[in-house]
């Protein structure tokens, strides 16, 4: 809590050990787990990471982390970096695992097996705090098939979440219909979907086939992987078929989504005779019954963007412990009662967060 707000921070994440890859996986596979050097079959995860900024990161996060990285980002360390942030409840994204289970020529048992690994590790990490650490799973796109099960397996755990990369994977966009099945689990379970992008990942990624340098592919990949994942959901008819199906496109700003919002509302006008199967209603009032968008305090248009699609679908997220993670955001998202209303600064903080991710 902070200034008696309460905080649900939507958007952390872990940094995991990179030897719990060969201690967590199925024992058949150990042998071609991610290797300590963060390599995978003799390959690096990451696609187009220079040496130069990979230590630039790891210095900053070091120099920012100090006592976390001395305990080595361990479960005790995060409760009390989020503590200290005055957060309550923190919902946990990877760090590694967004790259390792999207690497897009990966076999499909390889990619099942690596991501169970990576839920028991996470479901290990949060036992020590479980009123403050709560899991968001993984869950394996290389196998459709698999999906289902894994799905059903995480939340016997009582989890509540699970993320997806918006990037295609394997040809297929999150509307393909070998997807069906389980947006129908989602949505009957009360299943959130936190969609999250990671720049330098093996998948087809927007700006990564014309630039070179971090500065301008994190630019891109960002928010355009996110207004392209927001277009598939929809132009698919996936938020079509599954109205109560909740989804958020995190890490990201929101000042892209009024443009997006209004674009996609325009080619409707025009064109909605051609997805009419799909697309029954604006693309704007998709996102306003079942969307979420994660904000940054320091994005200047926010009331603008709160007078265009109103109050209800914002949340936050701290990035904690990335080297994109401000120390200062959950203090300067207390701060914005300064711009906002105490009652909407309320909503994007605690009461929205709930909601989307399906808390009592």
């Amino acid at each position: 809590m902070l200034n008696n707000y309460q905080i649900i921070d939507a958007d952390c994440h872990v940094l995991e050990p990179f030897d719990m890859w060969k201690k967590y996986v199925d024992p058949a596979f150990k042998d071609r787990a991610p290797s300590l050097e963060q390599t995978l079959n003799g390959e690096k995860i990451t696609n187009k990471l220079s040496d130069q900024v990979q230590a630039q990161g790891v210095e900053k996060v070091k120099r920012h982390h100090l006592m976390a990285a001395m305990r080595g980002f361990n479960a005790n360390s995060q409760v009390t970096a989020i503590k200290k942030l005055g957060v309550d409840i923190a919902f946990l994204y990877p760090t590694d695992a967004l790259f390792v289970l999207a690497i897009d020529s990966m076999d499909t048992q390889l990619a099942g097996a690596l991501t169970r690994a990576y839920n028991n590790w996470l479901r290990d990490f949060c036992s020590s705090n479980t009123q403050v650490l709560r899991g968001v799973g993984a869950i394996n796109l290389h196998d459709p098939n698999d999906m289902v099960p894994e799905l059903h397996r995480i939340t016997k755990w009582g989890w509540k979440a699970v993320f997806m990369r918006p990037n295609p994977l394997k040809g297929r966009l999150l509307s393909d219909p070998a997807y069906e099945p389980f947006w129908n689990e989602c949505e009957r379970l009360g299943i959130a979907i936190g969609i999250h992008e990671a720049t330098h990942g093996r998948l087809p990624t927007t700006g990564a086939d014309r630039f070179n340098t971090r500065f301008g592919m994190h630019a891109c990949s960002h928010p355009m992987e996110q207004m392209m994942a927001m277009l598939a959901l929809i132009e698919g008819g996936v938020l079509e078929r599954h109205p109560k199906l909740r989804v958020a496109f995190l890490e990201a700003g929101c000042g892209w989504l009024p443009y997006w919002l209004w674009r996609l509302d325009r080619e409707y006008q025009e064109l909605g005779w051609e997805v009419k199967e799909n697309v029954k209603m604006k693309p704007s009032d998709y996102f306003r019954r079942q969307c979420f968008i994660g904000i940054e305090p320091a994005e200047p248009y926010l009331p603008e963007i709160i007078n265009y699609v109103g109050t209800d679908n914002l949340i936050l997220g701290s990035d904690y412990p990335h080297i994109d993670h401000d120390q200062h955001i959950i203090n300067d998202a207390v701060k914005l009662e300064d711009r906002l209303s105490k009652k909407t600064v309320q909503k994007i903080l605690w009461d929205n967060p709930i909601r989307f991710y399906g808390l009592s």
